[in-house]
């Protein structure tokens, strides 16, 4: 279904309604003799278990190649359009398992990526540089064993634990076609010298160099899917998989993100999610606080705000009323002539002067339908506008003074 839609009515037997109710992707209500209505919460992504499997799609029926795109660079892990591939199919865990695989095998045809690893360990022996602080407060008086680190060459890498947790993870989803499930196999097969990553440990850091290029495509990729999709046996042992995803949350990560590397050209600095004070208040409980998306310093004074709404207008459950009410508060808040509201959508650029006032909202449709390449240069276009604005404010505010 789509994120957007009202629902549909199926049968439905009650422990997969109950998965998907705690799935978090939407909501199963029974109607009676086993039939269900189910609607989206807000959420996009799949659920699946062997006897059922419930997709939510983003609007405008976005494919995966631009679902990746979006979360990967709301990640900041300076992630670039080209970096990451997937392929298109009608079914989202059918399109990460290949793509996972193709881009896996790709990664792995010249060998597993090595790398220096440092390890730290007590020895009898010195090897690498001894640890003075460590050996003081482990064993004072003691000359051996060393508490001793040193570099290591070896596969047991952070690239490599990340790649072989995604393995493993879509190896884990019900109904993976078997040839794409022998392959993930085989690929993790390669990588069983690698330590094992534990549920719900955070992932391990690495940098992007010459050195693993190759790897980049994949583990842009293993992230993605083990940010946001779980694979797991469930009661009674049956295999259930999530891949849930909060495309407010991705759009408004997104476009803070990208503003900021396109603003970053112009004078001032820029801040996400900036928290200022809304009214005059003597206590701390009285205080009512904004905060913004993204907000534009220059001299240490906020001279232009942005916020970010997926859905558009003619969205259902949008209100542009409310959302122009909320940029008011912010201008008025910050002192700040002009906000642009940013949308997920097509149309035209709009301007609306708000009465008995002198602010200037902004609406700026992105398209999210188009490659990325030309979102990012949409997103840049947004900030030369907005840049052009700020300057011209400074030029009236000049001649006014003069």
């Amino acid at each position: 279904m789509d994120e957007l839609s009202g629902g549909v009515v199926d049968k439905l037997d009650p422990q997969s309604a109950a998965f998907i109710n705690t799935s978090g992707l939407a909501k199963a209500s029974p109607m009676g003799m086993g039939l269900y209505r189910i609607e989206p919460v807000g959420k996009v992504g799949s659920v699946r278990t062997a006897s059922v499997q419930l997709e939510v799609r983003p609007k405008d029926r976005l494919g995966l190649s631009r679902l990746l795109f979006l979360l990967s660079y709301a990640g900041d892990q300076g992630f670039r359009d080209h970096s990451v591939e997937a392929a298109e199919h009608p079914d989202l865990w059918s399109a990460l398992s290949e793509s996972l695989a193709q881009l896996a095998d790709r990664a792995l045809s010249r060998g597993v990526l090595q790398g220096y690893l440092t390890v730290e360990e007590s020895l009898r022996t010195v090897k690498g540089r001894i640890r003075i602080s460590d050996q003081i407060s482990r064993r004072p008086g003691m000359m051996v064993p060393l508490e001793v680190s040193y570099d290591e060459f070896t596969e047991d890498i952070a690239e490599n634990r990340i790649l072989r947790a995604a393995l493993e993870r879509m190896g884990k989803v019900p109904g993976v076609r078997p040839d794409v499930l022998s392959r993930l196999r085989q690929l993790k097969g390669k990588l069983d010298a690698v330590t094992r990553l534990q549920s719900g440990a955070p992932l391990p850091s690495w940098r992007a160099s010459r050195m693993n290029l190759r790897y980049h495509p994949v583990l842009r990729l293993s992230e993605v899917i083990l940010r946001n999709a779980s694979a797991e046996a469930g009661e009674g042992k049956q295999q259930t998989a999530s891949f849930v995803v909060d495309m407010a949350k991705v759009f408004e990560e997104f476009v803070g993100t990208a503003l900021r590397g396109a603003m970053s050209a112009h004078p001032g600095e820029m801040r996400l999610q900036y928290g200022a004070l809304l009214n005059e208040a003597v206590n701390d409980s009285d205080r009512l606080t904004v905060r913004p998306d993204a907000v534009h310093f220059l001299g240490g004074r906020p001279v232009v705000v942005y916020d970010s709404k997926y859905k558009a207008a003619s969205d259902a459950g949008a209100s542009l009323s409310a959302d122009h009410y909320q940029l008011l508060a912010y201008c008025t808040a910050l002192r700040v002539p002009t906000a642009w509201l940013v949308y997920a959508g097509r149309g035209d650029v709009k301007l609306r002067r708000i009465l008995n006032t002198d602010i200037d909202i902004v609406e700026y449709p992105l398209d999210l339908s188009l490659p990325p390449s030309e979102i990012l240069a949409a997103v840049a276009d947004l900030a030369e506008q907005s840049w052009g604005e700020v300057v011209r404010q400074v030029v009236a505010g000049r001649s006014a003074s003069d």
